[in-house]
């Protein structure tokens, strides 16, 4: 271990736990270690004997990564990975500190981080990673990130070994030798015009995606994104759409098509929210895969998981065991039972209890994926949404109007609208069709919980939880507290 490295290790750790003690947040050593020594990652990534791999994307990276550590468990594999999801520079090197031993040692050997879509350059150009996954682009955000065009344009530089601005203060520093920054090897979403141009002009690329024209959509939704060429301009011809922008197309002006995925889904069948069955193809061979979790969204993120697996030459077996053990990340399609008597105050086993099902929204394409599921299902629906428009949310929450709520007109029993903006929540839900005499505004969420869940019909049905996600994060806590879950992250 570096001499001058260790100090700052045990500084770092120091502060972690004087933060956890008043309840800070899980990035703040990681934040301090950096602020001690910007190239702090960079150090401790390289003791990883197995290296790193970055997964991100604008839905469904928390899933991704949790389906691609099963994976990694099931062959084997010891891993350091951001599990709780601090996923900014912050809570990579909180990872990084918290896995170090004495001697130089890591407790894993390969590292598997989530990734924020707007940290992406400045951790890979520290961590030099084996592989990049990048699972989808779309809207998400506006006031934080900006158009798509400018996420993609950044990742294309990130992925081109350009030069970081951390690398350029390194070499500025008498002495120092040259930045060096070989190209990682990138896992693409085939189906996302966006992502799959990112790939376009580099060797060796793995790409991942669905075939399945059962699943194609009869249009593209008025929300979907990446419309036209990048190279030229000219709109794109979908002969198939499955999410959003997601599905086969090509250009018609300058020839520019889908990239021929070597990892396949096909023989799609989804259960609602109680999980999917699919055929899995990789270059070994095929396999029947039955997730637990729901929606075709989870069938991209299982064969993103797949995909980065079969890059790293994990044999099939461990792939599909891997991709049916994992369970799903809070709030992802996540089931708590809900105590009727309140707060736990001992044994709940008498206690009348109802489920509840956390299904995470965050932007149109994702919104429109959770209402697709809950079409499904059979009956009518019991809703909690909760809206919030705080800074990890996107001030702008216009993209509910996107959001195609109209698929749950006339299944809708009860909505009850809760957080910072439920009034304009339950104005989207009464202009899709739903009852206004069904909906009901509650902008406290405990009371908005305890309400929701307790006026339930004869039969047992689930109460379904769309939140934003500060608003997960905030329902997360209030179960922490009634008792219904042991932890705010898992």
């Amino acid at each position: 271990m570096s001499s001058t490295l260790a100090p700052k290790l045990a500084l770092a750790r120091a502060v972690g736990v004087l933060s956890r003690m008043r309840g800070g947040g899980t990035s703040v050593p990681g934040k301090v270690l950096m602020r001690l020594d910007s190239g702090a990652i960079g150090a401790l990534g390289a003791r990883l004997p197995l290296g790193s791999v970055l997964v991100s994307a604008t839905n469904g990276k928390t899933t991704t990564t949790a389906m691609a550590a099963g994976i990694f468990e099931q062959a084997g594999v010891p891993l350091v990975h951001n599990r709780a999801g601090a996923n900014m520079a912050g809570g990579v090197a909180t990872t990084l500190l918290s896995a170090t031993r004495r001697h130089g040692r890591m407790a894993g050997e390969l590292g598997l981080f989530e990734v924020d879509e707007l940290w992406l350059d400045e951790v890979a150009a520290q961590l030099h990673p084996r592989f990049v996954l990048l699972g989808n682009l779309f809207r998400d955000q506006l006031d934080r990130f900006g158009e798509l065009e400018a996420i993609a344009d950044s990742w294309a530089r990130a992925l081109a070994g350009s030069p970081h601005p951390l690398d350029s203060e390194a070499a500025a520093s008498p002495g120092a030798a040259p930045p060096s920054r070989e190209p990682a090897g990138l896992i693409l979403n085939a189906d996302d015009p966006l992502i799959a141009d990112l790939g376009r002009e580099r060797s060796g690329v793995l790409y991942f995606g669905v075939d399945d024209d059962s699943l194609a959509l009869a249009d593209m939704a008025h929300a979907a994104d990446a419309k036209h060429c990048r190279r030229c301009g000219a709109p794109y011809v979908f002969e198939a759409v499955y999410l959003g922008h997601l599905g086969h197309y090509h250009c018609p002006s300058c020839g520019q098509s889908r990239p021929e995925p070597t990892v396949v889904a096909s023989h799609v069948t989804l259960e609602g929210v109680r999980g999917a069955r699919f055929t899995l193809r990789t270059g070994a061979g095929e396999a029947e895969v039955a997730l637990r979790l729901p929606g075709l969204y989870n069938i991209y993120n299982a064969l993103a998981a797949a995909a980065l697996a079969t890059a790293l030459q994990i044999d099939l077996e461990s792939i599909v065991a891997g991709l049916q053990s994992t369970r799903a990340a809070f709030g992802r399609a996540e089931t708590v039972m809900l105590s009727l008597a309140g707060p736990a105050n001992g044994s709940r086993e008498r206690d009348p209890q109802r489920e509840l099902r956390i299904l995470l929204i965050k932007n149109p394409a994702g919104a429109n994926e959770v209402l697709r599921t809950l079409a499904i299902e059979p009956g009518e629906h019991d809703l909690l949404g909760v809206l919030n428009d705080n800074i990890a949310d996107g001030r702008d929450i216009s993209w509910i109007w996107d959001a195609d709520f109209e698929l749950l007109a006339g299944r809708v029993r009860r909505a009850t609208c809760s957080g910072s903006r439920a009034p304009e929540l339950a104005l989207r839900l009464k202009y899709a069709g739903i009852d206004p005499a069904r909906i009901t505004v509650q902008p406290e969420l405990p009371i908005a919980l305890r309400e929701a869940a307790a006026d339930q019909p004869r039969e047992q049905t689930p109460l379904y939880a769309l939140p934003t996600y500060t608003a997960m994060l905030s329902l997360r806590e209030l179960l922490v507290t009634r008792g219904e879950v042991s932890s705010a992250w898992s």
